[in-house]
C-alpha cells in the first residue's frame, strides 16, 4: 500500500536507490518542526459514546467514521472472518433502508457508505458535501443501530468470502504469512490469518447478530468528523441519532503471548520460479519507549528504497524487485519481518545477505549522513499522512487503539531527530536477532531444501 507513497517520497527528497556500498543521500533539510494536532472538540455522551469534531482545511467536505474498537482481535478460533462477515451484511441495509437506498441517499450527499473490518478496530466511513454532514451521521447510526441481516443475503456473501479465499490462498505470499503468524502467535487471534470454507460455510445470520451483540456498543465507538462542517448540528445529530443506544461493553483487545523459539519451515511449490520469505521475530509494539527508534531502525535496514537490505538484493544482486521490512504495529506487542520474492536459484543467497546486514548493524553504528536521511524520509511519510482529514482521524485512531498520549504525535518529528547511530546499533543487536527468527519459506523444496540447510545451519520442519 505504502509503494507509491514510498516511490514518490524518494523522488521529493532525493534519495535515489544506488549500491549499499555509494548510497546517495538526500539534501540537508531545514529545521526539523513537531507535528501539531488540529484544533479539537471532544463530546461525551452518557452512554459512553464519544465525538471527536476537527475543523480542518477549506475544502468544503466532511469526513466522518464510525470506529468501533472491535475486529479480528475479537474473533475466538471458531470465529475467523465472521466480523468480516457481519460488515459484509451490515451494507445489505437497515431495518428502514435497503441497500440500493442506502447508496442512492449516500449519493445525493456527494459521496459513498463504506463498512470495513480491521484487526483492532471496524468502521463506518463517509466523505459528503459539509452540509450534509449531519444527514450523513444520521443514515450512518440507522445502518449501524438497525442492521436489517437479510438471510436472502448471506449465502451470496459466503460464497463471495470463500472465492476471495481461495484466491488469497492460492498465493504464495499469503500461504507464506498465514504460517509465519501462526508460528508466532499460536494461540491469538493474530496468528489466525484466514478461516477454513467449512467455518465459512457454518456461519448464521444467529451467530453474526450474537457476535454484533457482544462486540458493539456505544463504549467501544467513537465518531470522528474533521474537515469543514456545522459543530452544533453535528452534534445534534450524533446525540438524536446514537445518545440512547445501549452501552455495550468496555473496548477489550486480549494481549498476544509470542512464540520466541526459532524455526525454519518449507511450503513445497513444485516448479515455482520465486521463492517468497517471511523472516523474523517479536518486537515491541507502539506502546513501549523503544518503538519510535525501533521504526527508525527498522527505515534504515529494510523498511524504505533505500535501506540496506533493499539496496543489497535488489539493487547490487537482483535477487529480487520488491523487498522490504515490515514493523507491525499490534496492540502491546509488535513483529520485525523481512518479506521478499527471490529467485530460487539464489534464495539461500538472499537469506544470507538479510542476515548480513542485520549483522553489518549489529556491530557498525550508521553514518551520521545515513540516519539524517532516514529521518527526513520518516519525517516526510509523517508529514503526508496528516495531510488531510482522513489522514487526521487515522492518526487519532492509532493513539486510541495503543493507548498513547498525543505527545506521541507532537514530539514524534523530534523524537525520531534525537535517534542516534549507537542507539540504532544497539537496537538491532537488542532486537533484530537472526539466531530467533522464524522462517517460512514458499518455494520448489526439491531445489530450495538444500540452499537453506547451508546458509541456516539449522533442522527444516517437516
Amino acid at each position: 500500500m505504502k509503494q507509491t507513497v514510498i516511490f514518490l517520497l524518494a523522488a521529493l527528497i532525493g534519495m535515489a536507490p544506488l549500491t549499499a556500498q555509494e548510497k546517495e543521500m538526500p539534501p540537508q533539510g531545514g529545521t526539523p518542526k513537531n507535528f501539531k494536532l488540529p484544533e479539537k472538540e471532544i463530546v461525551t455522551f452518557e452512554n459512553g459514546l464519544t465525538l471527536v469534531m476537527i475543523p480542518y482545511g477549506t475544502i468544503p467536505k466532511a469526513s466522518i467514521r464510525f470506529n468501533l474498537k472491535t475486529g479480528n482481535i475479537n474473533e475466538t478460533e471458531d470465529q475467523v472472518w465472521l466480523a468480516d462477515l457481519m460488515a459484509d451484511l451490515l451494507e445489505e441495509g437497515s431495518t428502514t433502508r435497503s441497500a440500493r437506498q442506502l447508496a442512492d441517499e449516500m449519493a445525493g450527499m456527494g459521496g459513498n457508505l463504506n463498512i470495513g473490518v480491521g484487526l483492532h478496530n471496524s468502521a463506518l466511513s463517509a466523505s459528503v458535501l459539509y452540509e450534509f454532514a449531519p444527514d450523513a451521521i444520521r443514515l450512518m447510526a440507522d445502518v449501524l443501530r438497525n442492521p436489517a441481516w437479510p438471510q436472502g443475503e448471506l449465502d451470496r456473501l459466503k460464497s463471495d468470502m470463500k472465492r476471495n479465499l481461495a484466491v488469497q490462498l492460492s498465493r504464495p505470499r499469503a500461504q507464506a504469512q498465514r504460517d509465519f503468524y501462526a508460528a508466532i502467535y499460536p494461540d491469538h487471534p493474530y496468528g489466525r490469518v484466514f478461516p477454513t470454507e467449512a467455518q465459512i460455510d457454518g456461519y448464521t445470520v444467529e451467530d453474526i447478530r450474537a457476535f454484533y451483540e457482544a462486540q458493539l456498543g456505544a463504549q467501544r465507538t467513537t465518531i470522528y468528523v474533521a474537515g469543514n462542517f456545522d459543530k452544533e448540528a453535528v452534534t445534534n445529530a450524533v446525540r438524536e441519532a446514537l445518545a440512547d443506544w445501549r452501552e455495550g461493553e468496555p473496548a477489550n483487545y486480549p494481549v498476544a503471548r509470542a512464540a520466541t523459539s526459532p524455526e525454519v519451515k518449507i511450503i513445497d511449490r513444485p516448479g515455482a520460479p520465486q521463492s517468497t520469505i517471511f523472516y523474523g521475530l517479536p518486537v515491541p509494539g507502539p506502546s513501549d519507549p523503544d518503538y519510535l527508534a525501533l521504526d527508525v531502525t527498522n527505515s534504515i535496514l529494510g523498511g524504505s528504497f533505500a535501506s540496506r537490505i533493499t539496496s543489497n538484493i535488489r539493487e547490487d544482486k537482483g535477487y529480487t524487485y520488491s523487498p522490504t521490512s515490515i514493523l507491525a504495529d499490534n496492540y502491546q506487542t509488535g513483529l520485525w519481518f523481512e518479506r521478499a520474492d527471490v529467485t530460487t536459484e539464489h534464495t539461500g543467497a538472499s537469506l544470507s545477505e538479510i542476515k548480513k546486514e542485520i549483522e553489518k548493524l549489529q556491530a557498525e553504528p550508521p553514518s551520521e549522513e545515513e540516519l539524517e536521511g532516514i529521518i527526513n524520509y520518516e519525517s516526510g511519510i509523517f508529514v503526508l499522512q496528516n495531510s488531510s482529514p482522513n489522514g487526521i482521524i487515522g492518526q487519532l485512531i492509532f493513539l486510541d487503539t495503543h493507548d498513547l498520549d498525543e505527545s506521541f504525535l507532537s514530539n514524534k518529528v523530534a523524537n525520531m531527530h534525537a535517534v542516534t547511530p549507537e542507539q540504532v546499533s544497539e537496537l538491532t543487536r537488542k532486537y533484530i536477532r537472526p539466531e530467533d527468527m522464524i522462517l517460512i519459506v514458499v518455494g520448489d523444496k526439491a531445489k530450495i531444501e538444500g540452499q537453506l540447510q547451508q546458509t541456516l545451519e539449522m533442522p527444516l520442519k517437516q
